[in-house]
């Protein structure tokens, strides 16, 4: 019988914690930079994001970890990249 446990990886920003549910066999350090990378991400987006930025834009919070992950895997390591596609998709 075959039982995948998961571990909970979290971190604090400000007022905003970030949870991720990982597999027991995950690298924890990756992770937790993932968490890093989409803080940056929409901290360059919505300038020192807060709690009320992602429940007022929870679209736009979402399609920046959709262009940023794909399936629990890293797409787009460049912030400039992910958010010039959100930039051009508010343009049309």
């Amino acid at each position: 019988v075959f039982r995948a446990y998961l571990k909970i990886v979290y971190k604090r920003y400000a007022s905003l914690y970030f949870c991720c549910a990982i597999e027991d066999q995950d690298n924890e350090l990756i992770t937790l930079e993932i968490i890093q990378r989409y803080v940056e991400l929409l901290d360059k987006y919505f300038g020192s994001v807060c709690e009320l930025d992602i429940i007022f834009n929870f679209e736009k919070a979402y399609f920046i970890l959709d262009e940023f992950l794909l399936g629990g895997e890293v797409q787009e390591t460049s912030k400039k990249n992910v958010l010039k596609k959100l930039k051009s998709l508010e343009e049309t």
